[in-house]
């Protein structure tokens, strides 16, 4: 069997560089995309292939990609990981943040997709897999937005399953909690934000980045083929579906 080979969006950091790291710990090789460098990253995998690009820009994602495709020769895995949640009351959400949230949250991966399908096929075999999030289920107030990307990953998710399983290509999505990484202790987890959450989850701690991995391991694994259209609610019972 060839060596499978992955590409995991914002990966300089937090659950980006969390799943690409498991993902080389499973003998993959790994790729990575990210804004800014992923030294951190690259640190922790061998021969890992980093990409700063912009993952809303169609032509920077193609150019990206394109050295991913000359390291490796193929892909099989692609992890839409890359995304942004501010945090305001509905009617303090201006039409550019709005869009901004899409752009990156649902937008973005319908480019990334775009542009690797060709690959998947070629292989005759993938794995795609979209982070969502729990707040669809919890609908938070002031997360008006970023709830409604995520709502419509998943709906991307679905339909995108149906249309790719005749080509032997899995969609799944995977919907964590907060979770702790840098960026949310700045942001939503700042001011009693994990507390919060943490008092609707049935399980008594914050969610940690290494929460998820044996979930995306699950979904990308040889032996589930058979699992495709479905979203994973790993979020510590804070919502059931």
């Amino acid at each position: 069997m060839e060596t499978r080979t992955a590409l995991v969006t914002g990966a300089a950091q937090g659950l980006g560089r969390e799943f690409a790291v498991a993902l080389a710990g499973r003998g993959y090789r790994v790729a990575g995309i990210d804004l800014v460098p992923q030294t951190e990253t690259a640190g922790l995998i061998l021969d890992y292939v980093e990409v700063v690009a912009d993952v809303t820009d169609e032509t920077q994602v193609r150019e990206g990609l394109t050295r991913v495709i000359e390291q490796f020769g193929t892909l099989h895995v692609l992890v839409n990981n890359a995304g942004v949640y501010p945090e305001s009351a509905f009617e303090d959400t201006t039409p550019e943040e709005w869009r901004r949230v899409m752009r990156v949250n649902l937008e973005a991966p319908f480019l990334m997709t775009r542009a690797v399908l060709p690959h998947l096929r070629a292989a005759g075999w993938g794995r795609i897999v979209n982070i969502a999030s729990a707040a669809v289920l919890t609908a938070p107030p002031t997360m008006v937005a970023y709830t409604a990307s995520k709502a419509g990953l998943i709906g991307f998710t679905r339909s995108l399953a149906s249309a790719l399983g005749p080509y032997g290509i899995t969609v799944n999505a995977i919907a964590p909690s907060m979770v702790r990484t840098a960026t949310a202790e700045r942001t939503v987890g700042a001011d009693g934000g994990f507390e919060h959450v943490l008092a609707q989850q049935a399980v008594p701690r914050v969610q940690l980045p290494g929460d998820l991995v044996s979930t995306l391991l699950y979904v990308v694994d040889e032996g589930s083929g058979f699992l495709t259209g479905q979203t994973l609610n790993v979020a510590g019972g804070s919502a059931y579906l």
